[in-house]
C-alpha cells in the first residue's frame, strides 16, 4: 500500500468514530430529559432522568386531572341520561312510567333544548329483571336509546311498523331466555333504556286528542306479564319545576359511578372503561375518592364544562359552520355516530350531548324530506353574543325548506333549556296561525325586551341582563336546506 493510500485510510478510521459518536449523542439528547425544565404545571426536576419526589406529585396530579377532564367529556352521554332519569323520578315517575307533557314542554322544566311545538312522552324502562314490552300507538315518532345515549331502535313512523303502531320486545344485555314471536325485537347493551315519543299532537292550541291517543294506546310491562298486561302509569309533567340536565360539578362523576354499577362490566369499550378506572370508577367497587382526588376532579369538571360549552357555542370544526361569515352552526356533524371517514369526532359528540338529548339516525338523517335539521345561533351579525336587553330582527326568506313545519325557539345559555321569561314557551312556529308571512312569502321575526309596535305576533320576549341563543328547527327539511340555496338571515341588532 502506498503512503498516500495509508494516509487516506488513517483519516477514514480516525473520522468514523467521531461521526458515529456525534450522531449517537444527538439521539441520546433526543430521548433524554433535562434535569430541570419549566412547564404549565410548574418546574419539573429530574435526577439523571428520575423524577424528584415533588415532580412525582406534580405529574400524577396532572395525569389525574387530564383523565378527569377526559371522563367528563367522553362520559357526558351517560351523565345526561342519569340526570334525565333522576329528573323524571323527581316528578313522581317510577321506571316504566311515562311522563307526558300534555300542554307542551315549558320553561319551568329544565330539559336540554326541548321543542315546544309537539308533545313529548318519555319513560325510562328497567330491564334488570328481564325483557320489557312497549306497546305504542299509530303515527308515533319514537326512539329507544340506551343509558349511554346509544341508539337501539326507532318505533312508529320511522320504525319497522311504518307508523301503524305495534309492540317492541326490549331485551337486556346477556339475556339467554326464550324469546316469543310477534314482536319487533330490540337488544339493549344496558339494563336501562330511554323510550321517548316525539311529534305526538304536533300543532298549536288544544291537543287533548293527541294526548288521549297516548293514554289509550300506550303500554309498558314485563314480558312475564304479557298475558295480562297492567295499565301504564302516565304523569302529566307540563308545568313541573324539575331539572333534567347533567351536573357541571363533582357530582357528575358520582352519577357516572352509579351508572357503571347497573350493567355488566363489558357494557363500554375498554378505552372508556380504562379512563373511568383511572379516576376510581370501577364495576363492583365503591367510588370513594380521597380529598386530594375530589379536589382534582372538581377542577376537572369545571374545565370539562368550560370545554364543552366552548365546543357547543364556538365549534372550530369548519363543518359545523353552515355558511361563510355566519353565526349559524349545526350540531349534527358526523351524524348520529359522530364519525367521519371512520374517525370519531370527539368535539362534535361532546357538543351535541352538552346541548341535546335524543340520538337517532332517523332524526339526524341528511335525506331530503326526512327527519329533522336544526341550526344554532348564539351571536348576532356583528359577532357579538345575543343580549336580552337589545332588540334584534331575523329575516327568513320565502319558501322555508321544511315539508312539515319550522320553528325558532329561544334558550338560556347557562341551562341550555327554554329561556325563562313571562312567556313559558318562547317559540315562533309555522304552526302558529297568528304568524303571517310578508307578501313575498318571507318572515320578519323580532326578539327583545319589548315588541316593536305592530310586531307582537312575530315577536319573542327576552330578558335584560340575560343572554340567550336560538335554534331554528326544520321538520322534514327539503333539498334547498341541504344544497344551501336557501339560508336564514342573521340576527341584526337594531339601534
Amino acid at each position: 500500500m502506498t503512503k498516500t493510500a495509508l494516509a487516506a485510510w488513517a483519516l477514514i478510521c480516525a473520522a468514523t468514530p467521531v461521526f458515529a459518536q456525534t450522531d449517537i449523542a444527538n439521539e441520546i439528547r433526543d430521548i433524554s430529559t433535562p434535569n430541570e425544565f419549566k412547564t404549565t404545571i410548574g418546574t419539573l426536576q429530574f435526577n439523571q432522568g428520575r423524577p424528584t419526589p415533588k415532580t412525582v406529585v406534580q405529574v400524577y396530579d396532572q395525569l389525574d386531572f387530564i383523565r378527569g377532564v377526559e371522563v367528563f367529556l367522553n362520559a357526558m352521554p351517560g351523565a345526561s341520561m342519569v340526570a334525565m332519569r333522576r329528573g323524571q323520578r323527581s316528578m313522581g315517575a317510577a321506571d316504566n312510567t311515562f311522563v307526558v307533557f300534555e300542554q307542551y314542554l315549558d320553561s319551568k322544566t329544565l330539559f336540554l333544548t326541548g321543542a315546544t311545538d309537539s308533545i313529548y312522552a318519555s319513560s325510562f324502562l328497567d330491564l334488570s329483571k328481564g325483557p320489557v314490552v312497549l306497546e305504542y300507538p299509530p303515527r308515533a315518532i319514537g326512539v329507544l336509546d340506551d343509558m349511554w345515549s346509544r341508539h337501539i331502535a326507532d318505533f312508529g313512523d320511522k320504525g319497522p311498523d311504518k307508523g301503524k303502531g305495534g309492540k317492541f320486545l326490549i331485551v337486556p344485555p346477556g339475556y339467554k331466555g326464550k324469546l316469543p314471536s310477534g314482536y319487533h325485537l330490540a337488544r339493549s347493551r344496558t339494563n336501562g333504556v330511554w323510550a321517548i315519543m316525539l311529534g305526538l299532537g304536533a300543532g298549536s292550541g288544544d291537543q287533548s286528542a293527541g294526548v288521549m291517543q297516548i293514554l289509550q294506546s300506550l303500554k309498558v310491562y314485563p314480558l312475564a306479564a304479557a298475558d295480562n298486561p297492567p295499565a301504564v302509569d302516565v304523569i302529566n309533567a307540563s308545568g313541573n319545576v324539575a331539572n333534567l340536565v347533567q351536573s357541571n360539578g363533582f357530582s357528575f362523576f358520582e352519577d357516572i359511578a352509579s351508572l357503571v354499577q347497573e350493567d355488566p362490566a363489558d357494557v363500554l369499550d375498554p378505552e372508556l372503561t380504562g379512563q373511568l378506572a383511572a379516576i376510581g370508577i370501577v364495576k363492583d367497587k365503591p367510588f370513594a375518592p380521597d380529598e386530594r382526588m375530589k379536589r382534582i376532579l372538581t377542577e376537572a369538571a369545571a374545565i370539562g364544562s368550560a370545554s364543552a360549552r366552548t365546543m357547543f357555542f364556538k365549534p372550530r370544526d369548519p363543518a359545523a359552520t353552515l355558511y361563510p361569515d355566519s353565526a349559524w352552526t349545526t350540531p349534527l356533524v358526523g351524524g348520529s355516530t359522530f364519525l367521519r371517514n371512520g374517525v370519531r369526532l370527539f368535539d362534535a359528540r361532546t357538543a351535541y350531548h352538552y346541548g341535546h338529548a335524543v340520538v337517532a339516525p332517523s332524526l339526524m338523517t341528511t335525506a331530503p324530506g326526512a327527519g329533522m335539521q336544526f341550526a344554532v345561533a348564539a351571536m348576532d351579525a356583528n359577532g357579538d353574543w345575543l343580549d336580552g336587553g337589545k332588540l334584534y330582527r331575523l329575516q327568513l326568506p320565502a319558501n322555508v325548506p321544511a315539508k312539515e313545519s319550522w320553528s325558532i325557539t329561544l334558550y338560556d345559555p347557562q341551562t341550555r333549556s327554554l329561556l325563562q321569561t313571562e312567556a313559558l314557551q318562547p317559540s315562533l312556529s309555522s304552526l302558529n296561525e297568528k304568524l303571517k308571512p310578508a307578501a313575498d312569502g318571507s318572515y320578519e321575526l323580532w326578539f327583545g325586551p319589548k315588541a316593536p309596535t305592530g310586531k307582537e305576533d312575530s315577536f319573542l320576549r327576552t330578558a335584560p341582563g340575560k343572554g340567550w341563543f336560538a335554534i331554528l328547527r326544520l321538520r322534514g327539511p327539503t333539498k334547498p336546506w341541504f344544497d344551501k340555496t336557501w339560508r336564514p338571515g342573521e340576527f341584526e341588532a337594531m339601534k
